[in-house]
């Protein structure tokens, strides 16, 4: 495994990271987005300061800002440790190297936490697990789902994430999901399993090349719609 972890950690993604990850267009950006699994990304952020309409769903937004933030850095130092000795195991095109990677964890954190208050204030910050969402069918135009699924596949098992994916095509009318690779850097192995599933009630399913990679390897996401 090249990261260890006993839970879910809070870092999070910029804006940039997200276009890049889930392969997005400027005519994707205008519709309503839901972010799942958002943690403290400042992809809300900077799509609300844009004028776009964001909600980003996460158990941790339970937490205040400060809390969300001590996480931060309890957990910072660890996984740098881990990336350091493992440096091979990563694409360094984007974060250079791995204080880099710290730097741009820590702009997409404070950038989430200037927001937070105001944002949970708005509701574009709710309080919200898979594999139940509290929104209305097809209330979304896309659901974004980054680093959460298949990443934790040792963490979460098969039917949480058919369940879980089952439950994003209900709120939404397309899914996007990054990356498909473990924390081990392997192809999850619920994949096949999730798409016979989305292909048994009807949905299309396709994995998709996109301008972002980390993980070497990991730079495909799964895209969901309606046929």
């Amino acid at each position: 495994m090249s990261v260890e972890l006993n839970q879910i950690i809070p870092w999070g993604r910029t804006r940039e990271e997200y276009e890049l990850m889930f392969g997005l267009t400027k005519a994707e950006l205008q519709g309503k987005i839901l972010g799942c699994g958002d943690g403290p990304a400042s992809f809300n952020a900077e799509m609300t300061r844009a004028g776009f309409s964001v909600v980003s769903a996460d158990p941790i937004y339970f937490c205040s800002g400060a809390e969300i933030a001590a996480r931060f850095e309890a957990t910072s130092a660890t996984i740098i440790e881990q990336v350091r000795a493992r440096l091979h195991k990563w694409n360094w095109d984007y974060h250079r190297d791995p204080d880099g990677l710290l730097i741009n964890r820590r702009k997409a954190l404070s950038q989430f936490l200037a927001d937070y208050e105001a944002g949970r204030q708005a509701g574009r910050y709710q309080i919200a697990a898979l594999p139940e969402l509290p929104f209305a069918d097809g209330h979304f135009d896309l659901a974004l789902c980054s680093h959460l699924l298949f990443l934790y596949s040792e963490h979460l098992p098969e039917g949480f994430h058919v369940r879980s994916v089952t439950e994003l095509c209900r709120v939404a009318r397309e899914v996007r999901i990054f990356p498909l690779l473990t924390l081990s850097h392997q192809t999850s192995p619920h994949l096949a399993a999730v798409r016979a599933r989305l292909g048994q009630a009807g949905w299309a399913s396709e994995i998709v090349r996109v301008p972002y990679e980390f993980q070497k390897g990991g730079n495909e996401m799964l895209r969901i719609f309606r046929p």
